[in-house]
């Protein structure tokens, strides 16, 4: 299995990604923004969280015009699996292989703590190691986490089972709660909250690992 890693200006994450990559069994390659194809074989690409181009603009809004971001679209269009992480869930929205915008939280306030997670389906490649309505305990770390979609989004994401992740107790004004969203074909995810800083135990918490083992086993076995 291999894992890239798009590493942006700004990106502070993505060391952490790739060790949460690794710790599952998976090849990591880490990819600059300026390049403009991905490694050979690669079978996912993580986008991780940070503050790219430092959220000028708007958050992801220029790393979403990086060559690497064309090429990862393309991996998208072909079927290729794709885990955007805070950060990177801001760059899904704005390449549009996600729908909605990830705004200002509505407290207008940084926020960083460790928040409850329910997990609203367990049917794909990600959330697979979860049961249904599990609540999982995950750090999140963002000015810029209020999720927003129209009502014909939000209820096209909630009509396909494709809201993947809800705060049991919102913390930034999500609508509907949502935390993280799947694709129409499942293989992309995007989530604020931070799920390779509950990977180990030294974290304080591995309710994060169950995410990248599945991954990993899912892609092994395919």
């Amino acid at each position: 299995m291999h894992a890239a890693v798009v590493v942006f200006p700004g990106s502070n994450c993505d060391r952490d990604l790739a060790v949460a990559f690794q710790a599952a069994g998976m090849k990591v390659s880490m990819v600059w923004h300026k390049e403009s194809t991905l490694p050979e074989g690669v079978d996912i690409v993580g986008i991780p969280g940070g503050f790219s181009y430092g959220d000028y603009l708007r958050c992801g809004a220029i790393a979403a015009q990086s060559p690497i971001c064309r090429s990862v679209a393309d991996h998208a269009g072909r079927g290729g699996y794709a885990l955007g992480i805070c950060n990177g869930f801001q760059v899904l929205t704005e390449t549009g292989l996600l729908p909605g915008a990830l705004l200002r939280n509505a407290g207008l306030k940084y926020i960083c703590k460790t928040v409850g997670l329910r997990v609203e389906t367990s049917d794909s490649a990600y959330t697979q190691g979860y049961a249904e309505g599990q609540v999982i305990h995950i750090p999140i770390a963002h000015h810029d986490g209020n999720y927003f979609a129209d009502d014909d989004t939000i209820a096209r994401l909630r009509g396909e089972d494709r809201i993947a992740f809800t705060y049991t107790r919102n913390p930034n004004g999500a609508r509907a709660d949502i935390a993280g969203i799947l694709s129409e074909n499942r293989r992309v995810l995007g989530m604020m909250p931070h799920p390779e800083r509950a990977a180990d135990p030294g974290h304080g918490g591995t309710d994060g690992q169950a995410l990248f083992r599945a991954l990993s086993g899912m892609l092994a076995s395919a």
